[in-house]
């Protein structure tokens, strides 16, 4: 089965978007191309390990994922999540419907566990532009969601990014007050500085 997952690579201060295609088919093997670096190509270790320890499997077919645009260099963990939710859905292993609607990012611990990323705010900005909504790690939504009209799911684990792509668990999109906020670090503390 052939599935299409949304991510993005950040160069200099702009990012590009990335289309991940994984097709999992007869026969054996872990194929990834589309000039991935060595964090990028290490990903199947993290993704076999976290599905293993969140009950999930890493099929024992032959998995081909492609990242495209294929002469951008992709770099980083932070193609963990897309990668592993691709690999679920196409290996249907779970149902992920509204998949293409969502640019996903995150770099994975062994447990399932989500890590953040660098690169959120152009990711954001890029996502915005190209019609999609955002999941990404938790600890990054706030970033993010100061992308005014981009609306950004933070999740903690692949866990929460199952449940929330089969509807298993309701979440609701992060939001920001960006005058607010600023107006909260404009405040010093009531001294006498000089």
């Amino acid at each position: 089965m052939l599935v299409s997952v949304y991510g993005s690579a950040v160069f200099a201060v702009d990012a590009q978007l990335i289309t991940m295609e994984v097709n999992i088919d007869q026969g054996i093997g872990y194929h990834l191309v589309g000039l991935p670096d060595n964090a990028v190509r290490e990903s199947n270790f993290r993704i076999a390990a976290a599905l293993k320890n969140i009950g999930y499997k890493l099929p024992g077919k032959k998995i081909t994922l492609n990242m495209a645009t294929a002469d951008l260099r992709k770099e980083g963990s932070a193609f963990d999540i897309p990668l592993s939710k691709g690999i679920l859905a196409a290996s249907s292993q779970i149902k992920a419907p509204s998949i293409g609607y969502y640019i996903l990012m995150g770099a994975l611990a062994l447990d399932g566990k989500i890590r953040p990323i660098k690169g959120v705010l152009p990711i954001a900005i890029q996502g915005l532009k190209d019609g999609f909504k955002g999941v990404l790690p938790k600890e990054n939504e706030r970033e993010a969601a100061i992308v005014k009209g981009l609306e950004v799911y933070g999740m903690d684990s692949l866990t929460e990014v199952i449940a929330f792509f089969e509807g298993n668990q309701s979440f609701s999109p992060t939001v920001v007050n960006t005058r607010k906020a600023f107006d909260q670090q404009l405040k010093y503390p009531e001294h006498d500085f000089f």
